[in-house]
C-alpha cells in the first residue's frame, strides 16, 4: 500500500474521530483540503517550489498506524528540559501526553489548550485561524485534513509572557505518521515565545507533518524557535504561516539538525506598516540527508524591515536546499529588506542548491540579496593545527565558529545553549569544542 492510499484509508475510516468532526464547517473544510491532496497527490519535482526535493521515497512508504500504548520515560523528558524554566506541553506520536507535560501558572487571561479542547469548546474562534485548503502545498492540504491535534495559544492584549512555551512532539512508533497544527493569536501589544521541539526516539522511518499558524495583531512580537532532531530515517514536513499587522514583529530560529528528508517552508505577509521580520535559520546534513527551506517574505505594505540569514552545514553525500523570495509590492515604499544564504561544503560530493530572490515593485527601497557556497579555509586550519589541535579537533571548531553566526542571533541565553548543545554533538571533536568557545 503506497502512502497515498494509506492516507486515503485513514481518513475515511478515521476523519470521523477527529476534533470537531461534527463541527459542519470543519467537516466540510477537511473534506475539500483531502478532496485536494488526493488530486494533486504529492509535489513532484517539475514543480517550481519542489525542483530541488524529491519526494518520490514518501510517496512509496508504507506507514503504520501509531502505537496507542506508545510511551516516552520521564527520564528523557528530564534530559530534554535540562532544568530550563518555561511552560511545557509533550505530544508522543501526535497524541498529548499530560503526565508528561507541565503548562506551570501563566499570566491572567493567558489561554494555552490542546486544539482538540478548543475545537471541541470554541470551534467559531478557530475557524478564522485554521487556514483552507488551498493554503500551501498539496502537504499542507494533507495536514489540515488529518491534523487532530497541536497547541492552540492566545495572548491577550498587551500581556508579555516571560518564559517559553515548549511544544515537544516525540515520535516513537516506527513508521507512524502524525499531523500537528498549531495555532498562535497575539492581540495588541503582546509577547510570547514559542519552541516547537521534534524528536525521535527509535522511530526509524516515521512521518512528522506540522504546521503553525499565528495571527499578531498591531505591535504584538512573537519569537519562534524550531528545533528539529528526528531520527536520521524519518520525514519531517513543516510549514509557518504568519500574518503580521501594523508593528508587529515575527522572529524565527529554524534549526534543522536530523530526518532523512526535512522540509520547512514559511511565509509572512506585512499588512500593515513598520512590520519586521526576523528568518534566522541553520542546518546540518550529513550522509544522503535532505534538508530544504522555502520562504517568502511578503512586503504588501510600507516601511517594512525583513531581514534573512541561512547557514548550511553539509557533509558526505548530502543535500541542502534554500529558496527564498521577498516581494516588494507597489507602493510599498521604504522597504528595508537583506537576504543571505550560506553554505559549508565538508566533502566533494555534498550539494548545496541556492536561490535567493527579490521581487520588487516598488522605488524608494534598500533591497539586498547575496549567496556563498565554500568549504572549511586552508589558513584557519594550519593554524590550529600548528597549535596543537588534531584534525578532527580544528575541523570541528572552525564548524563550530561557521554555525555560531547563526545561534548567537538568538537572544534568550537558555534557548540558545539549547540549540548550540544541539549542533556541537554533531561536530567532529565536539569534546573539545565546549571547552574552547
Amino acid at each position: 500500500m503506497s502512502a497515498q492510499e494509506f492516507f486515503a484509508a485513514g481518513f475515511k475510516s478515521g476523519s470521523g474521530a477527529l476534533a470537531g468532526a461534527n463541527v459542519p464547517w470543519l467537516a466540510a473544510l477537511r473534506q475539500r483540503a483531502f478532496d485536494r491532496f488526493m488530486q494533486e497527490g504529492w509535489p513532484v519535482s517539475r514543480q517550481e517550489n519542489w525542483h530541488h526535493t524529491s519526494l518520490a521515497a514518501l510517496e512509496q512508504h508504507e506507514f503504520a498506524a501509531a502505537q496507542a500504548s506508545a510511551t516516552v520515560p520521564q527520564a528523557f523528558l528530564q534530559t530534554l528540559r535540562n532544568g530550563e524554566a518555561g511552560h511545557w506541553l509533550v505530544f508522543v506520536d501526535g497524541r498529548y501526553a499530560p503526565n508528561l507535560s507541565e503548562v506551570g501558572a501563566l499570566p491572567a487571561r493567558v489561554r494555552i489548550a490542546l486544539l482538540s479542547e478548543a475545537l471541541a469548546a470554541h470551534p467559531e474562534y478557530l475557524q478564522e485561524h485554521m487556514g483552507t485548503e488551498s493554503d500551501g502545498s498539496s502537504t499542507d492540504a494533507l495536514n489540515l485534513a488529518m491534523a487532530g491535534d497541536g497547541v492552540c495559544l492566545h495572548i491577550p492584549k498587551d500581556v508579555h509572557v516571560d518564559l517559553p512555551i515548549h511544544a515537544v512532539f516525540i515520535a516513537v512508533s516506527k513508521q507512524a505518521a502524525s499531523f500537528s497544527r498549531n495555532v498562535v493569536v497575539l492581540e495588541e501589544g503582546s509577547q510570547a515565545t514559542l519552541v516547537e521541539h521534534y524528536l525521535g526516539e527509535g522511530a526509524g522511518a516515521s512521518l512528522n507533518s506540522n504546521v503553525l499558524r499565528v495571527s499578531l495583531a498591531p505591535k504584538a512580537k512573537l519569537v519562534h524557535l524550531k528545533l528539529q532532531q528526528e531520527d536520521e530515517q524519518a520525514f519531517h514536513l513543516g510549514a509557518s504561516d504568519v500574518a503580521q499587522a501594523q508593528g508587529s514583529s515575527y522572529v524565527s530560529h529554524s534549526m534543522s539538525f536530523g530526518a532523512r528528508l526535512a522540509r520547512h517552508d514559511i511565509l509572512t505577509r506585512f499588512n500593515g506598516e513598520h512590520c519586521e521580520t526576523l528568518l534566522n535559520g541553520l542546518y546540518y546534513v550529513n550522509g544522503r540527508r535532505h534538508v530544504d527551506h522555502h520562504t517568502y517574505i511578503d512586503h504588501a505594505s510600507p516601511f517594512g524591515v525583513s531581514h534573512e540569514y541561512y547557514r548550511g552545514i553539509l557533509a558526505d553525500t548530502s543535500r541542502g536546499v534554500f529558496a527564498g523570495r521577498i516581494h516588494v509590492a507597489p507602493g510599498a515604499d521604504g522597504t528595508d529588506a537583506i537576504q543571505r544564504s550560506d553554505s559549508l561544503l565538508l566533502s566533494r560530493l555534498a550539494r548545496a542548491d541556492t536561490r535567493p530572490e527579490l521581487e520588487i515593485y516598488a522605488d524608494d527601497v534598500k533591497c539586498a540579496h547575496g549567496a556563498t557556497v565554500g568549504q572549511l579555509d586552508e589558513t584557519s586550519m594550519f593554524y590550529l593545527r600548528s597549535r596543537g589541535l588534531d584534525e578532527a579537533h580544528a575541523r570541528g571548531i572552525l564548524i563550530y565558529a561557521f554555525a555560531a553566526q547563526a545561534i548567537n542571533r538568538i537572544e534568550a541565553e537558555p534557548l540558545r545553549n539549547r540549540v548550540t548543545r544541539a549542533i556541537r554533538s554533531l561536530l567532529p571533536g565536539h569534546e573539545l569544542i565546549g571547552s574552547m568557545t
